[in-house]
Formats: C-alpha cells, structure tokens, sequence
C-alpha cells in the first residue's frame, strides 16, 4: 500500500487531526495491522472503514 492509496480519504483527515499520519503509514510499511487499527480507532474513524482499510493492507502484503 501506498500513500496516495489513501490522498484525500476521511482516513487521513482523521489521523491528520490527530498528527498520527506518519505514525500510520509506518504501521502499514511494518505490516503492523494491530497499530494501524488502534490508530485509526483513536483517529476515531468508524469500524467499517477500518476493515476495509485492513483488508487493503493484506491484499497489499508482500506487494512493496
């Protein structure tokens, strides 16, 4: 998965709001789905999105 995966998405605009933007895709390149769930929980983004968002990194595994 790739930055621009998620450009302009409600993803990032929540996790901007909480300055975890960085902090996420680091999760993502360590295929650290626990960190990246519990951030987007934090960033207060609904449950749906988060599994989409999670599966999207495991279809994206092994990929970069």
């Amino acid at each position: 998965m790739e930055e621009h995966d998620f450009e302009g998405t409600l993803v990032l605009e929540r996790l901007a709001e909480i300055n975890k933007v960085e902090e996420f895709f680091e999760a993502i390149d360590a295929d650290d789905f626990s960190r990246a769930k519990m951030l987007m929980k934090r960033a207060h983004v609904d449950a749906e999105t988060i599994a989409v968002v999670l599966k999207k990194m495991q279809q994206a595994d092994g990929e970069h």
